[in-house]
């Protein structure tokens, strides 16, 4: 098991750009489809911190 700790533009672009992977692809690779999404399932929900 690897941990990395993003900051949250961090989070938000391994977001988009595993969307946009997704978007690439076509139904002859299934298997890519299914991991991309269960990889985005793991990603932690966005926390808007606001100072002040």
């Amino acid at each position: 098991m690897y941990t990395i700790e993003l900051q949250g533009e961090e989070l938000q672009l391994l977001r988009s750009a595993l969307r946009s992977y997704l978007q690439a692809f076509g139904h002859n690779e299934a298997d890519l489809v299914q991991a991309a999404k269960t990889l985005i399932l793991k990603l932690p929900e966005p926390v808007d911190i606001k100072v002040g």
